[in-house]
């Protein structure tokens, strides 16, 4: 009895011993497992930062290569811009420059026709001065002198002239609608304003439907746009576009009365006009300015 109370006290310090040892070596492999986890995570989290920081590199780059394109871009498109912008001034510049070039060579044709009209007119007097001298000079005595020998032709007597069988004195013919237009276009280049409006004003009302009434109501327009009263101007334009539609001078007419109500502040109705005079005249240096003027008023 009492040899076997220590071998069963042995027994049950191995037991114990053995039962406190298992769990240990257990715990240790597990720990050495989660360690070793934990080393392949952290190793992983660092590649996964470094191939991060590779990218977010090569992505950088991409975004300063993309901005430097970009900037490239806005510089080129900058330059056209500007390339675009002068090249329309020097259009726009151009375009003024023919179109004052055409209306001068216009105003220096009429000026040319008023003056043959004017020499016209005055060789007409000249002629009607030799034809009413001619019968003065007939009617004067024969200077005396040495009588002519008679000769046996006799002339057979006949009736004597009357007055049914004189000719009749033609009446002046009343001035032409050119005869008036060159005159007063003649008075309007010299400057003589209240002369030409008079003359001009005159033409029309004695040939309402003749296409030189058209410039007269034009030339009354610009005498008016000069003196201030650009109503007046808007008036005598509107004249020539709805009632002379085929006259040469109706895209300038168009063009003027539109700077005529822009100088009356005016400006709906000054784009219509532009945009009118466009339409109608796409391909006239008028139009060409229009469209200038338009893109100025129109941003």
């Amino acid at each position: 009895m009492s040899r076997s109370r220590p071998l069963h006290l042995a027994a049950a310090a191995l037991l114990f011993v053995g039962l406190t040892t298992l769990p240990a070596h257990a715990v240790n492999k597990d720990m050495v497992q989660l360690q070793t986890q934990i080393q392949q995570l952290q190793d992983a989290v660092a590649r996964l930062q470094q191939s991060n920081d590779e990218r977010m590199g090569v992505l950088k780059d991409l975004v300063q290569q993309t901005a430097d394109a970009v900037n490239k871009m806005s510089v080129a498109v900058d330059g056209m811009k500007l390339q675009m912008q002068n090249s329309q001034d020097a259009l726009s510049t151009k375009s003024d420059q023919v179109s004052g070039q055409i209306q001068s060579l216009n105003d220096t044709l009429d000026e040319l026709k008023a003056r043959m009209a004017r020499m016209e007119k005055i060789l007409n007097d000249v002629q009607g001065q030799q034809q009413s001298i001619i019968p003065i000079l007939n009617s004067l005595p024969q200077s005396t002198g040495t009588p002519a020998p008679a000769t046996t032709t006799t002339v057979p007597a006949g009736p004597k002239p009357t007055a049914a069988t004189k000719p009749a004195a033609s009446k002046p013919n009343a001035a032409s609608a050119k005869d008036l237009y060159n005159v007063a276009y003649g008075d309007y280049i010299a400057a003589r304003n209240p002369l030409a409006t008079s003359e001009f004003t005159e033409l029309a009302l004695a040939y309402p439907d003749d296409n030189l009434s058209g410039n007269a109501y034009f030339y009354l327009g610009e005498i008016n746009r000069s003196t201030a009263k650009p109503t007046a101007a808007v008036k005598n334009y509107d004249h020539l576009i709805e009632h002379f539609p085929d006259n040469v001078k109706v895209p300038a007419a168009h063009l003027h009365k539109a700077e005529a109500m822009l100088s009356m502040k005016q400006i709906p109705g000054a784009i219509r006009e532009l945009q009118a005079l466009i339409q109608r005249f796409p391909n006239s240096p008028e139009a060409a300015q229009a469209r200038t003027k338009l893109a100025t008023l129109t941003h």
